[in-house]
């Protein structure tokens, strides 16, 4: 880097923002692999200013209560997974299926959640499972829902000189969790995936949900609301009714909710695309019915 560009370092909030403040232009920088995702370079290059959240403590912490898990933004992917049994297991098989382990000791899940141009791994368990998150300005701190977050194409609806601070993760136990990544059309790296995860008390289905995630995130809330209270295993007329509803939920999106890579404006096959995803369905459909 030249000697014009400055890294900064705070080590509290009220530091944070007045360095922002100064530097609007700044960008926030927590694991890097974000920036560094698409440069084919010997050298890489980095952002003009940088605030390195890396001093942060608070950004770090994990708590746990009985009713939920509380991860800082700056909690690498990695440290996440050891934690093992107390993290629900959809998101602990998500955060499992992103690259290598010297990735995921590097990455932190606000930046996975954060990424600006398509849906990382970790939304899709985060709006499975009605997770939270805390979003701190220098004068308000918010929170909303995963759904609302990452529900629409673009990035992050956050305001001016706000940001990602805490992600809070119910701690609902699921009896079956099933998660699997889509492949580009002309390379070997993930375009799109999709999380299927249900749970049944005494062979009724009580909670189901599935949710892809490509450029935006598809859900068909319908569809899981025809399946609770059903019996298992599930009749052929169910399975069928289930696979149909995303169908026609499916039927309505074209080429940019099945984007591969924006920023090399790739996209996958959205017919394709569509396709697998109504046969995951039936298959786990008929999984859980056996």
């Amino acid at each position: 880097m030249g000697d014009h560009k400055q890294i900064y370092f705070p080590m509290n909030y009220q530091e944070l923002f007045s360095i922002w403040n100064s530097n609007p232009n700044a960008i926030l920088y927590a694991g890097g692999t974000g920036h560094i995702r698409n440069q084919n370079k010997h050298i890489l290059e980095a952002p003009q200013n940088i605030i390195s959240l890396d001093g942060m403590e608070d950004l770090h912490r994990v708590s746990r209560t009985e009713r939920y898990i509380e991860l800082g933004a700056m909690v690498k992917l990695n440290q996440i997974i050891n934690l093992g049994k107390i993290v629900p297991e959809p998101l602990i098989q998500c955060l499992g299926c992103i690259a290598g382990p010297q990735l995921r000791n590097q990455a932190t899940i606000g930046g996975n959640i954060c990424y600006p141009s398509r849906r990382l791994d970790a939304c899709a368990p985060m709006i499975a499972m009605d997770a939270h998150y805390e979003l701190k300005s220098a004068q308000t701190t918010r929170w909303i829902p995963a759904s609302r977050f990452s529900s629409l194409p673009g990035p992050p609806p956050l305001n001016s000189q706000e940001f990602l601070t805490r992600i809070r993760v119910p701690l609902e136990p699921w009896d079956f969790t099933w998660y699997r990544k889509f492949l580009g059309r002309s390379s070997n790296r993930a375009g799109g995936a999709i999380l299927f995860i249900m749970k049944n008390q005494k062979n009724i289905l009580t909670n189901i949900r599935v949710v892809f995630t490509g450029r935006t995130i598809l859900r068909e809330k319908n569809s899981e609301t025809m399946l609770i209270g059903k019996r298992l295993p599930l009749t052929r007329r169910d399975v069928d009714a289930f696979v149909d509803s995303w169908k026609q939920y499916l039927s309505v999106y074209g080429s940019v909710e099945f984007y591969v890579f924006s920023d090399k404006e790739e996209f996958s096959n959205p017919e394709l695309t569509k396709s697998q995803i109504l046969n995951f369905i039936k298959f786990m459909l008929t999984r859980i019915s056996e």
